[in-house]
């Protein structure tokens, strides 16, 4: 396919994805469903070109975004609190997974060297960032599972890929080591970490020296792809060192960003993000054509892989089940020796965790990136796929009615030691008082802006005493709006402070924080 052929394609996609989004929003059905099953329509569209993916293009030009956004919007502090159930999913149920899925694979195709049933595993095993994303988005989840599920898919890729490396490079040369897998994966991780902090640390550097927004808002979103390719280039985890640098940025966010810069910001981040989420799933569904062209067509792909395929998918869902709920009963029998230091069980949420192991554009390009040489081959392409097309479409179709059947239990830690809004508004508008009442009075004590709290009622008055003047007199602008400037500026660094003392949690920052940009940029822009 040529570039110009590419680029119509590309074109044509995003007219696809405009159809496919309002569809789905009429029929009730999660984008990512619809978005894929379009893009395997468009697969076998009568004179489209078959779609040659380059798997490892696809990864870097997607998966370092849509890393950044989740680690960038990602609770610290949430993170933090729920750090043991995140690693023992995204390290644990990874390895329990690609252990099992190499079982069945086995036994379904015992000619297969052990090495290549268990990198299939690898393949298949990490739940992807972007499909959960995708499909979780819409739906209402205690707090606690939402961010174990969105830590999951932030750090679990970064142990599928390691496992795959491995199980691949047993299966060529026909050595492994446990010790040495395990040394691996840990000098890895922590090398991921460090080229991320390191990157976001430059990045916050950087950001501090410029005054240009549109500068600005490149560098914070060049930093995804800096961390990325740094991480690829150091040899860690590059998956690690992205979430690690997106996680740095989220947190330092708040100082080095102005309101002007946020909004804007964040208005290119959310197109960008939705665009490049729904691509890969057109991407996807556009990559089945190739894969079952390359397995000599649908009938004969099917007749003999079609069973080992099932097998494989029936493996990742049950491997999932079998470790939330495995977990969970653990924690019934560890509860009953220490009550105090650990939850009661929760099997609802177990249920609703089981559920949301969606696979997606990980798991494809990993598959895609499997030597030729490689024995079972086939059959991991074939199963990568049908393990895709089940996860995505059977669990993202059905994960909503069963949270409404199961109803998992609200989180009553939430919003423990947090103050509530009114109390959080009440500590920022005695802050913002203070900060005006020395600008408000003149030297004799008398009140210069008295009806500086109704500023839409002294705004009027304000237009209607000045209207014949060819324009307001910059000495009223300029004063009034820097008493609403200072009132901002004093208000952000209390609500920042209470943030950073534990007593509002990130939701509540965003949201006041929104609210006073708000007010910023408009008292800017009046101000002149």
């Amino acid at each position: 396919m040529s570039a110009v052929s590419a680029f119509k394609l590309v074109l044509l996609s995003l007219i696809a994805i405009v159809a496919l989004e309002l569809l789905a929003k009429r029929l009730r059905l999660p984008p990512a469903a619809a978005l894929l099953v379009g893009g395997a329509a468009m697969a076998f569209a009568p004179g489209l070109p078959p779609v040659v993916i380059d798997p490892d293009l696809v990864l870097i030009v997607f998966l370092p975004p849509l890393l950044m956004d989740g680690a960038y919007f990602f609770v610290w502090a949430d993170f933090k609190r729920h750090i043991t159930p995140i690693l023992l999913y995204a390290i644990g149920a990874v390895a329990f997974t690609t252990w099992a899925v190499g079982l069945v694979a086995h036994w379904m195709a015992p000619s297969l060297p052990w090495a290549v049933c268990f990198a299939l595993g690898a393949v298949v095993s990490p739940p992807d960032a972007v499909a959960a994303k995708a499909v979780l988005e819409r739906l209402a989840l205690p707090r606690r599972l939402m961010v174990l599920l969105e830590g999951e898919s932030l750090l679990n890729d970064a142990a599928g890929l390691v496992l795959f490396r491995l199980a691949v490079a047993a299966a060529l040369t026909g050595a492994f080591s446990t010790s040495g897998a395990l040394l691996s994966f840990s000098g890895l991780a922590l090398g991921g970490i460090a080229i991320g902090w390191f990157v976001g640390y430059l990045t916050v550097t950087l950001l501090r020296l410029l005054d240009d927004d549109y500068l600005i808002i490149t560098a914070s979103v060049s930093a995804a792809w800096f961390s990325y390719i740094a991480g690829e280039m150091a040899g860690v985890s590059s998956v690690i060192a992205t979430v690690t640098c997106g996680m740095y940025l989220g947190w330092h966010q708040h100082e080095v960003f102005s309101a002007r810069v946020r909004m804007r910001g964040t208005a290119f981040w959310e197109v960008l993000v939705f665009v490049l989420e729904a691509l890969v799933f057109v991407l996807i569904g556009l990559s089945l054509r190739g894969v079952i062209h390359r397995l000599g067509g649908a009938g004969e792909a099917i007749a003999q892989l079609g069973p080992a395929a099932l097998a494989v998918v029936a493996a990742v869902v049950l491997s999932r089940c079998v470790w939330a709920f495995g977990l969970e009963t653990i924690r019934v029998l560890v509860h009953r020796f220490a009550p105090r230091r650990i939850a009661a069980a929760d099997f609802r949420s177990a249920a609703v965790v089981s559920w949301a192991g969606m696979r997606g554009v990980v798991t494809l390009a990993i598959a895609l990136t499997l030597p030729e040489s490689l024995p079972g081959r086939d059959l991991i392409l074939f199963a990568a796929f049908a393990v895709i097309l089940f996860t995505v479409l059977l669990q993202g179709l059905t994960i909503g009615p069963l949270i409404r059947i199961v109803k998992p239990l609200q989180d009553e830690e939430a919003t423990a030691g947090y103050l509530t809004e009114p109390q959080a508004w009440a500590r920022l508008l005695a802050v913002q008082l203070e900060a005006i009442l020395p600008l408000v009075h003149g030297p004799d004590g008398s009140v210069i802006h008295p009806r500086l709290l109704e500023q839409y009622t002294y705004r009027a008055n304000i237009s209607r005493t000045f209207e014949s003047a060819p324009a307001l007199p910059n000495d009223v602008r300029t004063a009034h709006y820097d008493v609403v400037l200072a009132a901002v500026s004093a208000g952000r660094a209390e609500v920042l402070r209470l943030h950073r003392a534990g007593l509002i949690n990130d939701e509540m920052l965003h949201m006041i924080e929104r609210d006073l940009d708000l007010e910023e940029v408009g008292a800017q822009h009046s101000r002149g």
